[in-house]
């Protein structure tokens, strides 16, 4: 009895670890949300020293330029300001992605008042696709071009060198698919922080930027330079201060959508900024399956279904020898029930005799639990992979099934996932002779299915195939090998 105890408290731990694994690395985490107003935006950016202090400088009419080649589109402030872009393939506004007017500037460190100063210029040769220009006072030449790969490259030259400080203005907001609005960066990793909360941090930066809506605004140097990057809790902010001073300051500014594959071919480990999680390295191989498959099939749901079969073909070797313990647990459960009731009072001798019968039927208790344990790191992954990547936000499967990476609305999947669950847990054999354990294990699916119910129908659908082949797979084992 106390070796029935035992595994059940394995087993329970076992679902607790799953869910607490699944809050602290994937569930959304709450942020208050306050209605912010781009004016507020404005306000609180304008109670800057440095802003106070360019305020009351000589006065300084903004003006905008756009520039366009081949779908690219940018419009650039006098002041060293993006107001706004346009893209290609793009499947959401500049304006809605940033949150705010003009998210972007640079600024010069004045080399005397060590103080962040905003740039005047004076534009004097303007092109439909490129603009010149010189500041006023610091002599700044500065010049702006939109590349062939859609970048807008900009380079401030200087015979005194300058230190750069970037600007990124935004405010919080949650998607429909409970992400959040987040400032990002790339120096060793990818780091990523809610906008308005605080953070400090000063390394090696490649790229930095705006993350929301599966898409991103990002400024690309052309080398990692060292810099400090910072945000003050509410100040809707992230500054980027760069430690040396320069006299050839250069950087691209992009607008994209957050494919994978297209960021990857740009270069500078723009794909990072995917967040597929730790799990990263089989959440490229599960998108490059889906993809492969939908070069047949164009249908991202039986895509999921022939990657979900190939995966339970790979991992059979490992599954056979668990089933095949599970089968001898099965055939030695009427020895087991005779062990208990003849060393029912003597608990030592029961696990002794009960390990031995293990021992010598080659049977393991714990053996059911290994495919659980080699779906996890795949059950993880497949759920960045749905939630991440842009190929399958609003992709269709069935009928009522029009989003994969939504949840299903009317619950049909993740009952057919319980229903299967439930039929795979009462096929797999159990050392217990208690009805109130029993009944405890057996609603096990019921919990995994409530859990399940309100993730990407695409993730329950990729449950749902692998439990039910899963079955087929232990009933196939159990008619094949001999008792």
């Amino acid at each position: 009895m106390e070796n029935d105890s035992k595994r059940l408290v394995m087993a329970i731990g076992l679902s607790a670890a799953i869910l607490f694994s699944w809050q602290f690395f994937f569930a959304p985490k709450p942020i208050e949300q306050k209605p912010t107003e781009v004016s507020e935006v404005s306000k609180e950016v304008a109670k800057t020293p440095e802003a106070t202090a360019a305020a009351e400088s000589a006065p300084f009419e903004k003006q905008s330029v756009t520039v366009k080649k081949g779908g690219y589109e940018f419009a650039l402030s006098n002041d060293l300001s993006i107001n706004n872009t346009n893209s290609p393939n793009v499947k959401s506004t500049f304006k809605e992605v940033v949150g705010v007017d003009s998210p972007f500037s640079i600024q010069a460190i004045n080399p005397q008042t060590q103080k962040a100063e905003i740039l005047k210029v004076n534009f004097s040769n303007i092109s439909e696709s490129e603009i010149a220009g010189e500041t006023e006072g610091s002599g700044i030449k500065v010049s702006a071009k939109i590349l062939d790969n859609g970048r807008l490259s900009l380079s401030l030259k200087s015979q005194t060198p300058y230190r750069y400080r970037l600007i990124f203005k935004s405010f919080k907001e949650e998607a429909p698919n409970h992400k959040y609005r987040e400032f990002i960066f790339l120096d060793k990793s990818t780091h990523r922080h809610a906008v308005e909360k605080s953070f400090s941090e000063e390394e090696k930066m490649k790229w930095m930027g705006i993350d929301h809506k599966f898409h991103l605004a990002t400024f690309i140097l052309p080398e990692k330079s060292q810099a400090k990057v910072s945000a003050v809790e509410d100040s809707n902010v992230m500054t980027v201060d760069f430690s040396e001073a320069t006299s050839d300051f250069k950087g691209d500014f992009l607008f994209a959508v957050k494919n994978y594959d297209e960021l990857a071919k740009m270069g500078d480990n723009l794909q990072l900024a995917v967040d597929f999680g730790i799990f990263g390295i089989l959440a490229v191989p599960i998108l490059r399956g889906l993809q492969f498959f939908y070069t047949w099939i164009p249908n991202y749901g039986w895509s999921i279904v022939l990657l979900t079969l190939l995966i339970r073909l790979i991992t059979y070797p490992l599954q056979y020898k668990s089933f095949k313990s599970m089968k001898k647990m099965q055939e030695i459960q009427p020895e087991l029930t005779r062990i208990k009731e003849k060393y029912k009072g003597d608990a030592q001798r029961m696990q002794k005799e009960t390990m031995a019968l293990f021992k010598k039927a080659g049977a393991n208790p714990l053996g059911g639990c290994l495919p659980i344990l080699i779906q996890m790191p795949v059950f993880f992954a497949f759920y960045k992979v749905l939630g991440e990547a842009i190929e399958l936000v609003g992709a269709p499967y069935i009928f009522w099934i029009t989003d994969l990476s939504h949840k299903d609305p009317f619950f049909v999947l993740p009952i057919l996932m319980t229903a299967a669950m439930w039929l795979q847990q009462k096929y797999t054999p159990t050392t217990t002779a208690d009805p109130m354990q029993k009944k405890i294990m057996m609603f096990m699916p019921l919990i995994f299915g409530f859990i399940m119910k309100d993730l990407p129908s695409g993730l329950v659908l990729y449950i749902f195939v692998s439990t039910l082949f899963g079955i087929l797979q232990q009933l196939w084992v159990y008619r094949t090998t001999p008792g």
